[in-house]
């Protein structure tokens, strides 16, 4: 095992995810500062608002559709397509002053978006001979989230001195630009493609299909969903906890996020060995109950240094349970599904974050800042037992499992042999269309 970026391949295409990131990253600004123009101090969060809805919207509808309308294209083409596509979009949105002009655009922008990344992400693990190096590109990937979070808004200031808010959706582009020459560097490996009998809607439920039926996919989901019900807290709340408690948001809040995005990243690199040594469902179980109670700390009388710590600590436990998915769904479909099943997990993921940040914003206020982080702790934990009851202990990649309803002569059968009348073989189980129920 070497490091993922031993491999030119990575090297090239994580190069276009830094670069996507980062145009991303600027996009988020622009459109909160043009949101702030069109609507003014009475409505500029609303304007805002609406539009993060809308991305919310795009990406849990319209990803696995997407995916079903691109199955069985070579990847690297088509990724270069959208990221053409979603160039081309940013350069009228520094020119428009309507709202529902920029919200064309975003909505446009967002389900390109939905498309693009989940075919991204099953590039990643056909790069790598092992999990460990594969375990290791998806440490770098987190790393890159987190880190791009932080240094988005700060190169977005840094350009605001010399540039006008507009320019920001043109440096977006740029960005964009350098993407789609990382892409076109980059080696993609070869396509594995199955052609697929039934319609438009069966396809575009395929991955959805898989993700219900393996209880390994249905434990991550509800990890995730874990997740975002605690983490939405601090990506929702934190700014106004600076101002309320704190007394002064524009000096705290970046020192808590700041704090935040360092644990994510130590935990992101501490997680490849983690999962050698304990497996993915323990590390993010446990990254999901650690995150879970350190929500209680919010009750503990802390000053600045004491709550960046706190916060350091929610970082490193949500990289506990992000950081890992996904290897467990590379581990959990055929290649020729896997761009599928993470259409799917992209879709069920931002559903748990389009529950997850109005429940933390109504609870902060019908209830409190520190209770509502108590009661989604609790909603957290509660998730997280129900995962541990649906993903089993015994868990193994290859089952042992029966083919009656085959034929002797079947292509399944000629590849991995059967024993007795029912054809009983071993091999790395897949939900997929011979085996479609879970064998326990």
């Amino acid at each position: 095992m070497k490091s993922p970026l031993g491999y030119p391949n990575f090297r090239t295409l994580f190069a276009a995810q830094l670069c996507s990131l980062v145009a991303i990253g600027l996009l988020t600004v622009a459109l909160a500062l043009a949101a702030y123009q069109i609507g003014g101090d009475a409505a500029g969060g609303k304007v805002l608002a609406s539009l993060l809805a809308l991305k919310m919207v795009a990406y849990v509808l319209l990803a696995p559709a997407a995916e079903a309308l691109l199955t069985g294209r070579s990847r690297k083409p088509v990724m270069i397509t959208l990221d053409l596509l979603r160039l081309a979009l940013l350069l009228p949105m520094a020119f428009v002053t309507d709202f529902w002009q920029i919200a064309m655009l975003a909505f446009m922008f967002f389900a390109i978006s939905s498309a693009f990344t989940p075919l991204f992400q099953s590039v990643i693990p056909d790069l790598f001979p092992d999990d460990g190096t594969y375990s290791k590109a998806l440490a770098y990937s987190r790393i890159a989230y987190t880190l791009e979070s932080v240094s988005s808004p700060i190169l977005a200031a840094a350009v605001l001195h010399f540039a006008s808010p507009e320019d920001l959706f043109l440096l977006a582009a740029l960005a964009f630009l350098g993407s789609i020459l990382a892409l076109l560097a980059t080696r993609f490996p070869p396509e594995v493609h199955t052609m697929r009998a039934g319609t438009f809607l069966k396809s575009a439920t395929r991955g959805l299909k898989i993700y219900w039926h393996t209880p390994r996919l249905r434990g991550l989901f509800l990890l995730n969903l874990a997740l975002s019900l605690a983490m939405g807290w601090v990506l929702v709340n934190t700014v106004v906890y600076a101002g309320l408690r704190l007394g002064d948001a524009d000096y705290y809040y970046p020192l808590l996020m700041a704090a935040f995005g360092l644990g994510a990243t130590a935990g992101a690199i501490v997680v490849p060995r983690l999962v050698r040594a304990f497996g993915e469902r323990r590390v993010m179980i446990c990254g999901a109950l650690a995150f879970a109670t350190l929500g209680s700390g919010i009750l503990l009388p802390l000053h600045i240094n004491g709550l960046m710590v706190l916060w350091a600590g929610l970082g490193l436990t949500s990289s506990l349970v992000i950081t890992p998915g996904g290897l467990v769904i590379a581990r959990s479909a055929e290649r020729a599904d896997r761009a599928a099943v993470f259409a799917a997990q992209f879709s069920l993921s931002h559903s748990g974050w389009l529950l997850a940040y109005p429940l933390a914003g109504w609870l902060a206020t019908w209830i409190s800042l520190e209770g509502a982080l108590i009661v989604l702790s609790g909603l957290c934990i509660a998730i997280v037992l129900l995962a541990m009851y649906v993903w089993p202990v015994d868990d193994p990649i290859e089952r042992l499992h029966d083919h009656p309803e085959l034929d002797s002569t079947h292509p399944h059968l000629r590849d991995i042999a059967g024993s007795g009348a029912e054809h009983r073989h071993q091999h790395a189980f897949f939900i997929d269309d011979i085996h479609t129920f879970w064998n326990r």
